[in-house]
């Protein structure tokens, strides 16, 4: 092994735990996000009523579905902020270059998807049980042994690395112009309007479909890792063009 790898692994990996401690506070928002999604959750994500011959039935479901969007969010506002130039100067305090500092922002967005996938799905399991304390209803609930819970956790970990790499990436362009805002603005509410206008299925539908409604887990993975390569790819490109620039 060439010592330019041995010391480009050592950079990464006093990077990784430098931007560990320096953005504790993205932990500790992750935290509050939560709460806020269990406290907005407390009344069930979702609800049925039927009725007949004097009698009424309503039906509140719980789940971590509220809890996994607000993490989903706090993803995408983490990989951008971290993109931004005071966070980018945290470098200098190392002898380093672009790519090891991307590197190094890659393994800690994997380390908050990991964190943010498996609080948000026990944040779920914590909404039940609230509910069953709380609450003074009949509590039902679907059986779902270690198994169902470990694929909750890793598919829940996989949407949120992926909605990482899409903030990284936009955090990147918008570095390089504060344009791309407008751009992104434009193009994402240009086309939903459009595509409205004409009655054609949002595209941002079809892209949410292809992810969400794949039944089959190998190929969710694929897909999930072949997007999330092609972003961060593509983000680091531009950001090491931007230090050659400069």
């Amino acid at each position: 092994m060439s010592l330019t790898k041995v010391n480009l692994k050592k950079t990464i990996k006093k990077q990784y735990f430098f931007k560990l401690k320096a953005n504790i506070d993205a932990f500790s928002s992750l935290i509050g996000i939560q709460l806020l999604a269990l406290l907005f959750s407390i009344g069930g994500v979702g609800s049925a009523g039927m009725g007949g011959s004097n009698i009424s039935v309503n039906i509140e479901y719980y789940s971590a579905d509220l809890v996994i969007g607000f993490t989903l969010i706090w993803a995408f506002v983490t990989a951008i902020t971290i993109t931004t130039k005071p966070y980018r100067n945290h470098d200098f305090t190392f002898v380093t270059n672009r790519l090891s500092s991307s590197l190094s922002n890659i393994l800690f967005l994997l380390t908050a998807s990991i964190v943010g996938g498996i609080t948000a799905i026990l944040a779920g399991n914590l909404l039940k049980v609230l509910a069953f304390i709380f609450l003074d209803e009949r509590i039902y609930g679907v059986h779902s042994g270690l198994q169902e819970l470990v694929m909750g956790i890793g598919v829940t970990i996989f949407y949120v690395f992926l909605v990482s790499s899409i903030g990284y990436f936009i955090g990147t362009l918008v570095q390089v112009s504060k344009l791309f805002i407008i751009l992104i603005s434009v193009l994402l509410f240009g086309t939903l309007f459009l595509e409205a206008s004409i009655q054609k299925e949002p595209f941002l539908v079809n892209v949410f479909t292809f992810y969400t409604m794949e039944s089959t887990l190998s190929l969710f993975i694929i897909k999930v890792i072949v997007t999330v390569a092609v972003f961060f790819s593509v983000a680091i490109s531009i950001l090491n063009r931007m230090e050659v620039r400069r």
